[in-house]
């Protein structure tokens, strides 16, 4: 497979809707999401066999370490788009 097919296959396979910002609380004992409400409203949702609807978001887990950890000031929420 040529790189240009390769790049295209990955970059259709990681489409996200950003839906908002994770950052460390000003006193660092909490994660703080901001939603962007507009966004969430449309983003795509799943039901459980118990009739509950749920709306599926991604947050890197080295991003959020680096949060976690002062390196980085915020990093994405987002919704992985199919």
């Amino acid at each position: 497979m040529s790189k240009t097919k390769k790049e295209t296959k990955q970059d259709e396979e990681s489409r996200t809707l950003l839906v908002g910002y994770a950052r460390r609380s000003n006193a660092g004992g909490a994660i703080k999401l901001s939603i962007n409400t507009a966004t969430f409203a449309d983003c795509e949702t799943y039901e459980t066999s118990d009739g509950e609807s749920y709306v599926p978001l991604v947050l890197s887990m080295a991003a959020l370490q680096r949060v976690i950890a002062g390196e980085r000031a915020v990093t994405t929420v987002s919704q992985l788009l199919d």
